[in-house]
């Protein structure tokens, strides 16, 4: 069973603990997530000026449309203030920041129909990040900068946390990616041509839990959960933000959610970003993710024990659905 902690006062390695099991996490909006959201949005509203950015796909050609967000999303993801802001939220939410490693944050699009869902906008079938060369340490962090609706969000599906999912992740690398086709996201429009990891047989995602945050609130979920991209029918462009962390001390003790249908090779262990003085991690500690994913001693695997759901302040009762799609 998936539980979803509202504002838990678990300590932060019992909430790993919990996210290695198949949790999920959801804050309340923070100083710092704020902060964030309104220096990403105010860098939209320049881009797309003068048109609404949740609304300018249907004053724009599509090929105007992804010039644009190739030109903004790299920007912001380079940006030294986000790197300033990621350490300060992990901070606010109990994080031990000599701890903690964190890489860039990604700015998220998804257009509303059919308008563009490939490329530099991407509307993610069902996968892992696992299935993407992430390591099953790895914890990711979601953040809304609009309103969400159930018909624009992001889609957990808990049935295959742990079912195994026949899927293509053997034919990708995470460094054969990065030379051959990160760049060229922008170009990707009407077909996306790039190897993506996807699952190869039918798949059954009811139940699903989508959950509805305010803008600044914070879902975090294990890099093993299966989600998906809504298919966006709200008649507004969804703009997110998401970044991901590994707790150094459990990528050195193989620590993670347990691995069981991830096949990629490389690894995205060399992406993260000390916390305090941007240093990468430590060779000794990334050396047995280079070739993919470790064998976890059976010892070190989180196993799923049953966790109270828990549930306070504003992100409360009204920040969680659950339906399933027709």
């Amino acid at each position: 069973m998936t539980n979803v902690h509202f504002d838990t006062t678990l300590g932060d390695d019992e909430r790993r603990a919990a996210l290695y099991a198949g949790d999920l996490l959801v804050f309340s909006p923070t100083k710092s997530s704020l902060a964030l959201v309104e220096f990403a949005k105010q860098m939209v509203a320049e881009a797309f000026a003068p048109l609404d950015p949740e609304r300018a796909q249907f004053d724009l050609p599509v090929e105007r449309f992804a010039a644009i967000l190739g030109k903004l999303k790299p920007a912001f993801i380079h940006h030294p203030r986000c790197k300033e802001l990621l350490p300060a939220l992990l901070h606010e939410l109990g994080c031990d920041l000599s701890q903690y490693y964190f890489d860039v944050p990604r700015m998220r699009s998804s257009a509303s129909g059919e308008y563009l869902t490939t490329g530099i906008a991407y509307a993610f079938h069902p996968h892992r990040d696992t299935w993407y060369s992430a390591p099953t340490c790895q914890i990711n962090w979601w953040i809304p900068m609009y309103p969400l609706s159930f018909d624009n969000c992001m889609a957990f599906h808990p049935r295959y946390w742990s079912k195994a999912v026949r899927n293509s992740s053997s034919r990708y690398n995470y460094q054969e990616w990065n030379r051959t086709s990160r760049f060229i996201a922008a170009q990707q429009i009407g077909k996306d041509t790039r190897e993506q990891p996807r699952p190869l047989e039918p798949l059954d995602l009811d139940p699903q839990i989508r959950l509805l945050p305010p803008p600044g609130g914070v879902i975090i979920f294990s890099a093993s959960q299966l989600h998906s991209s809504v298919p966006n029918t709200s008649g507004r462009t969804r703009f997110s933000m998401d970044f991901r962390t590994v707790h150094v001390g459990d990528v050195r003790a193989l620590r993670g959610a347990a691995n069981i249908d991830s096949y990629s090779t490389g690894s995205t262990m060399a992406d993260y970003l000390h916390a305090t003085d941007l240093t990468q991690l430590p060779e000794d500690a990334v050396a047995p993710y280079v070739a993919g994913h470790p064998k976890y001693p059976a010892s070190s695997v989180r196993r799923k024990r049953p966790v109270k759901k828990t549930v306070g302040g504003r992100a409360g009762r009204k920040a969680v659905g659950r339906r399933a799609s027709r």
